[in-house]
């Protein structure tokens, strides 16, 4: 028995099941022994002192599929941001085993373009085990640039301190969600429109064609004197 026409062609126009269900690729995922990330949030100014301290427990499996993501990635392609429709953001960063084991924190810097300067915005100090940080709310249409440092290991008191590794830097802006939905719903408006003329155009045509010449052009229909 034949598969109908309309089966194949659905058959075929299908996506591959793998393409929503691959796994984040190596690197990107904390370790299985770190089920908790340890963090400070900074508060502004040096004389502030340090923050408290928090735990989150780290986005496993995480995969950012448009149109409900976009992500952005640094020029080292090891820092990199997925910036959501609700307007959150997602960073995660990858390091080798041998750089992992000479880490013992991150510093996140996060600015923002105004309209003549930069702004700073969190200052977010990550535990070794980290590997993402979500940040929960972003403005719309602003310029944000993240860049996060690695730390090295403090040095014994005889030997020589280790050099910081330079940080990486990723560059995003969120897309307005009203404009978004406003563009969506305008589509929406103008396509139901554009296929109301359409029948009107057909119906007027079909009236014109069949109920008023028949009136007016056949010469059988003359009056007799």
């Amino acid at each position: 028995m034949r598969a109908p026409p309309l089966l194949l062609l659905l058959a075929a126009c299908a996506p591959p099941p793998c393409a929503t269900t691959a796994p984040t690729p190596p690197g990107w995922e904390p370790a299985t022994d770190a089920p908790w990330c340890p963090y400070k949030v900074l508060p502004e100014g040096p004389e502030a002192g340090g923050g408290r301290l928090c735990f989150r427990s780290p986005a496993r499996g995480f995969r950012c599929q448009a149109p409900g993501c976009a992500a952005h990635a640094s020029a080292g392609r090891s820092l990199r941001a997925s910036v959501l429709r609700n307007r959150s953001v997602l960073l995660q960063w990858r390091l080798g085993p041998a750089e992992a084991r000479r880490v013992r924190a991150f510093a996140l810097n996060c600015s923002w373009r105004g309209a003549y300067t930069r702004f700073p915005c969190e200052r977010v100090l990550l535990g070794a085990s980290c590997r993402d940080y979500l940040l929960p709310d972003v403005h719309d249409g602003v310029r944000y640039r993240l860049c996060l440092q690695p730390l090295p290991l403090r040095a014994e008191p005889a030997g020589a301190p280790e050099p910081a590794a330079p940080a990486e830097c990723v560059e995003f802006a969120a897309e307005p969600a009203g404009m978004r939905e406003i563009v969506v719903a305008m589509t929406a408006v103008g396509g139901s429109i554009c296929v109301m003329l359409v029948v009107i155009c057909l119906l007027v045509a079909y009236i014109t064609e069949n109920l008023m010449h028949p009136a007016f052009g056949r010469p059988g229909l003359r009056r007799q004197p």
